[in-house]
Protein backbone atom coordinates (compact mmCIF):
# COMPACT_ATOMS: atom_id res chain seq x y z
CA UNK A 1 0.00 0.00 0.00
CA UNK A 2 1.12 3.50 -0.79
CA UNK A 3 -0.17 6.52 1.06
CA UNK A 4 -1.06 9.31 -1.33
CA UNK A 5 -2.32 12.14 0.85
CA UNK A 6 -2.88 14.54 -2.03
CA UNK A 7 -5.11 12.64 -4.41
CA UNK A 8 -8.16 13.97 -6.19
CA UNK A 9 -10.34 12.49 -3.43
CA UNK A 10 -8.37 14.44 -0.84
CA UNK A 11 -8.80 17.65 -2.81
CA UNK A 12 -12.54 17.19 -2.84
CA UNK A 13 -12.46 16.32 0.85
CA UNK A 14 -10.66 19.61 1.50
CA UNK A 15 -13.25 21.50 -0.56
CA UNK A 16 -16.08 19.83 1.31
CA UNK A 17 -14.47 20.45 4.69
CA UNK A 18 -13.94 24.11 3.84
CA UNK A 19 -17.53 24.42 2.64
CA UNK A 20 -18.79 22.61 5.74
CA UNK A 21 -16.78 24.98 7.90
CA UNK A 22 -18.31 27.97 6.12
CA UNK A 23 -21.83 26.59 6.50
CA UNK A 24 -21.28 25.66 10.14
CA UNK A 25 -19.94 29.11 10.92
CA UNK A 26 -22.81 30.80 9.13
CA UNK A 27 -20.35 32.46 6.78
CA UNK A 28 -21.79 30.79 3.69
CA UNK A 29 -25.01 32.76 3.97
CA UNK A 30 -23.14 36.04 3.85
CA UNK A 31 -20.64 35.08 1.12
CA UNK A 32 -21.12 36.69 -2.27
CA UNK A 33 -20.31 35.08 -5.60
CA UNK A 34 -17.14 37.18 -5.84
CA UNK A 35 -16.08 36.22 -2.31
CA UNK A 36 -16.48 32.56 -3.26
CA UNK A 37 -14.40 33.19 -6.40
CA UNK A 38 -11.64 34.72 -4.24
CA UNK A 39 -11.75 31.78 -1.81
CA UNK A 40 -11.68 29.33 -4.72
CA UNK A 41 -8.50 31.02 -5.98
CA UNK A 42 -6.83 30.43 -2.61
CA UNK A 43 -7.97 26.79 -2.62
CA UNK A 44 -6.65 26.31 -6.16
CA UNK A 45 -3.30 27.72 -4.98
CA UNK A 46 -3.18 25.22 -2.09
CA UNK A 47 -4.21 22.33 -4.36
CA UNK A 48 -1.46 23.22 -6.84
CA UNK A 49 1.02 23.39 -3.94
CA UNK A 50 0.05 19.88 -2.81
CA UNK A 51 0.35 18.54 -6.36
CA UNK A 52 3.58 20.45 -7.13
CA UNK A 53 1.76 21.77 -10.18
CA UNK A 54 3.62 24.77 -11.56
CA UNK A 55 1.16 25.30 -14.42
CA UNK A 56 -1.86 25.37 -12.11
CA UNK A 57 0.00 27.73 -9.77
CA UNK A 58 0.81 30.08 -12.65
CA UNK A 59 -2.92 30.33 -13.40
CA UNK A 60 -3.67 31.84 -9.96
CA UNK A 61 -0.62 33.99 -9.12
CA UNK A 62 1.07 37.10 -10.49
CA UNK A 63 4.75 36.05 -10.93
CA UNK A 64 6.08 39.45 -9.81
CA UNK A 65 4.15 39.26 -6.53
CA UNK A 66 5.85 38.59 -3.22
CA UNK A 67 5.16 36.70 0.00
CA UNK A 68 6.60 37.39 3.44
CA UNK A 69 6.72 34.93 6.33
CA UNK A 70 7.15 36.00 9.93
CA UNK A 71 8.30 33.66 12.68
CA UNK A 72 9.99 33.75 16.05
CA UNK A 73 13.35 31.97 16.38
CA UNK A 74 15.45 32.12 19.53
CA UNK A 75 13.40 35.06 20.79
CA UNK A 76 13.92 37.08 17.62
CA UNK A 77 11.53 37.90 14.81
CA UNK A 78 12.69 36.47 11.50
CA UNK A 79 11.17 37.77 8.26
CA UNK A 80 11.69 35.83 5.05
CA UNK A 81 10.45 36.83 1.60
CA UNK A 82 10.23 35.31 -1.85
CA UNK A 83 8.58 36.21 -5.13
CA UNK A 84 5.82 34.13 -6.62
CA UNK A 85 8.21 33.36 -9.48
CA UNK A 86 10.83 32.03 -7.03
CA UNK A 87 8.14 29.93 -5.37
CA UNK A 88 7.08 28.41 -8.71
CA UNK A 89 10.70 27.69 -9.69
CA UNK A 90 11.17 25.48 -6.61
CA UNK A 91 7.71 23.93 -6.54
CA UNK A 92 8.22 20.97 -8.89
CA UNK A 93 11.46 19.94 -7.17
CA UNK A 94 10.04 19.84 -3.63
CA UNK A 95 10.35 16.33 -2.24
CA UNK A 96 7.97 16.59 0.72
CA UNK A 97 4.26 15.86 0.53
CA UNK A 98 2.43 18.95 1.79
CA UNK A 99 -1.11 19.95 2.60
CA UNK A 100 -2.20 23.43 3.61
CA UNK A 101 -5.75 23.98 4.84
CA UNK A 102 -7.64 27.10 5.83
CA UNK A 103 -10.92 27.92 7.51
CA UNK A 104 -13.11 30.88 8.42
CA UNK A 105 -11.69 33.16 5.71
CA UNK A 106 -12.38 36.87 6.08
CA UNK A 107 -12.73 38.27 2.57
CA UNK A 108 -12.67 41.97 1.71
CA UNK A 109 -13.28 43.10 -1.87
CA UNK A 110 -13.11 46.62 -3.25
CA UNK A 111 -13.55 46.69 -7.01
CA UNK A 112 -10.64 44.79 -8.56
CA UNK A 113 -8.70 44.14 -5.34
CA UNK A 114 -9.29 41.66 -2.54
CA UNK A 115 -7.71 40.62 0.73
CA UNK A 116 -8.22 37.33 2.54
CA UNK A 117 -7.23 36.75 6.17
CA UNK A 118 -7.56 33.20 7.45
CA UNK A 119 -6.13 30.77 9.99
CA UNK A 120 -4.31 27.83 8.42
CA UNK A 121 -2.47 24.64 9.23
CA UNK A 122 0.34 23.10 7.21
CA UNK A 123 1.13 19.39 7.08
CA UNK A 124 4.39 17.97 5.77
CA UNK A 125 4.64 14.26 5.03
CA UNK A 126 1.39 13.70 6.92
CA UNK A 127 2.47 15.45 10.14
CA UNK A 128 1.46 18.88 11.40
CA UNK A 129 4.46 21.10 10.63
CA UNK A 130 3.19 24.55 11.51
CA UNK A 131 0.18 26.83 11.56
CA UNK A 132 -0.60 30.51 11.63
CA UNK A 133 -2.47 33.26 9.88
CA UNK A 134 -2.38 33.75 6.10
CA UNK A 135 -3.15 37.13 4.57
CA UNK A 136 -3.49 37.07 0.77
CA UNK A 137 -3.70 40.05 -1.58
CA UNK A 138 -5.43 39.47 -4.91
CA UNK A 139 -6.30 41.42 -8.04
CA UNK A 140 -8.91 40.73 -10.67
CA UNK A 141 -7.15 40.92 -14.04
CA UNK A 142 -10.27 40.67 -16.20
CA UNK A 143 -10.03 36.87 -16.46
CA UNK A 144 -10.25 36.03 -12.77
CA UNK A 145 -8.73 36.57 -9.36
CA UNK A 146 -4.94 36.27 -9.08
CA UNK A 147 -2.79 36.20 -5.96
CA UNK A 148 -0.31 39.06 -5.92
CA UNK A 149 1.28 37.94 -2.66
CA UNK A 150 0.75 38.20 1.03
CA UNK A 151 2.11 37.65 4.50
CA UNK A 152 1.82 34.75 6.89
CA UNK A 153 2.85 33.82 10.40
CA UNK A 154 4.70 30.58 10.97
CA UNK A 155 3.94 29.05 14.39
CA UNK A 156 5.31 25.69 15.46
CA UNK A 157 4.47 25.52 19.16
CA UNK A 158 1.09 27.21 19.60
CA UNK A 159 -1.08 25.54 16.98
CA UNK A 160 -4.68 25.26 18.12
CA UNK A 161 -6.71 22.26 17.02
CA UNK A 162 -8.19 22.90 13.61
CA UNK A 163 -11.99 22.99 13.37
CA UNK A 164 -11.48 20.85 10.24
CA UNK A 165 -10.14 18.00 12.37
CA UNK A 166 -7.24 15.87 11.18
CA UNK A 167 -6.59 15.79 7.45
CA UNK A 168 -8.10 12.85 5.57
CA UNK A 169 -5.71 10.14 4.47
CA UNK A 170 -6.18 8.39 1.14
CA UNK A 171 -4.68 4.92 0.99
CA UNK A 172 -4.40 3.57 -2.52
CA UNK A 173 -3.13 0.24 -3.73
CA UNK A 174 -0.77 0.50 -6.67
Amino acid sequence: MVMQPHSIAMKWSAYLLTAAGLVASGAAASQTTEEFAVIRTIQRFFDAMAERDVEATSEVVIPEGRFFSVREEDGKTVVRSFTNQEYMEGLADREQEVLERFWEPEVRIDGGIATVRTPYDFYMNGELHHCGIDVFDLVHDGTGWKITGGVYTHETETCPESPLGPPPIDISVE
